[in-house]
């Protein structure tokens, strides 16, 4: 229906098979599937999907309240509509580590991250956050890898150690989560460039810089990333705040004026709509209900 070509199995081996290429993958968040297809058509390595812009999509604080049954659905979703790997933010693992990662990996992801906080969590870029012990995360990190059936499902581990213990401390559990057999790690809330790079330096594996706006680490762009080694970015907010504040602006300006005029131009269009849902591929020769064509549509 969604006319994608590749399966879960080959998104996965091709999302290895690039990460190995040593060069930087962009994964911008998608907040829908339809945003998903626009990731992909303009060029993008692959999807993301947050945990805490599923919270906010139903208008959730992101403090754990999310299910697995919940994000597992929108990651299905999400993830069927592109031939790119989408990967899932899997919060501390719902609770049950090896459920989670059976659930999204039929469900047809590419890998997910799992973090260590307590379940009570929080946004990465908040403080106040608190953690589980080294031992406990190494314990999830392994039920994990044992959950998995297909190998180039990505475990990829978050620390969120950084602005509750310190860097040294970070670096001691991203050690101890490689050891564990973690496939990526993902260190949360580096503030710049100095960090990251001290990240790089004792890593062995694969590491997945977050560029989240507003946050607490410093913007950095795709050549400063890849030269520090990073080999994933995840832009994890950004379409959903995009989206978020032009609707904002739209509404507040219907409600002023009593219509839309005025702001059409802000709008993606009919046509285009209907080229990003690839409505033409629906048609059924000799069906007048189906036999639709975008021309004259603007």
């Amino acid at each position: 229906m969604h006319f994608t070509k590749k399966s879960a199995l080959e998104k996965r081996s091709d999302f290895v098979k690039k990460l190995q290429s040593k060069k930087l993958l962009r994964f911008p968040g998608a907040y829908n599937p339809l945003c998903a297809k626009l990731i992909s058509e303009i060029g993008f390595d692959g999807v993301y999907i947050s945990g805490g812009v599923m919270s906010n999509d139903l208008g959730l604080p992101d403090i754990g309240l999310t299910t697995l049954d919940q994000v597992s659905y929108r990651g299905n979703q999400i993830a069927r509509v592109t031939d790119v790997p989408t990967i899932v933010d899997a919060d501390t693992g719902f609770g049950n580590c090896k459920k989670t990662i059976s659930t999204f990996e039929s469900k047809g992801l590419a890998g997910c991250h799992i973090e260590d906080q307590i379940a009570e969590k929080r946004c990465g870029h908040l403080d106040n956050k608190e953690l589980i012990t080294k031992e406990e995360m190494v314990k999830k990190i392994k039920e994990s890898i044992e959950s998995r059936k297909d190998k180039n499902f990505l475990i990829i581990v978050r620390t969120d150690a950084n602005t509750v213990e310190g860097i040294d401390k970070t670096l001691d559990r991203i050690k101890a989560y490689e050891d564990a057999g973690a496939d990526m790690i993902f260190p949360e809330s580096m503030k710049d460039e100095k960090e990251f790079e001290k990240v790089r330096k004792i890593s062995t594996g694969y590491l997945l810089a977050n560029m989240t706006e507003f946050g607490k680490s410093k913007l950095l762009n795709k050549n400063e990333l890849e030269n520090l080694g990073y080999n994933l970015v995840i832009y994890p907010v950004t379409t959903q705040r995009l989206a978020m504040q032009n609707v904002e602006m739209g509404l507040k300006s219907i409600f002023k004026n009593g219509d839309q005029n005025n702001i059409i131009d802000k709008m993606q269009t009919r046509k285009r709509l209907y080229e990003l849902v690839e409505y033409e591929k629906y048609n059924t020769p000799g069906k007048k209900i189906t036999d639709f064509s975008t021309e004259g549509h603007e």
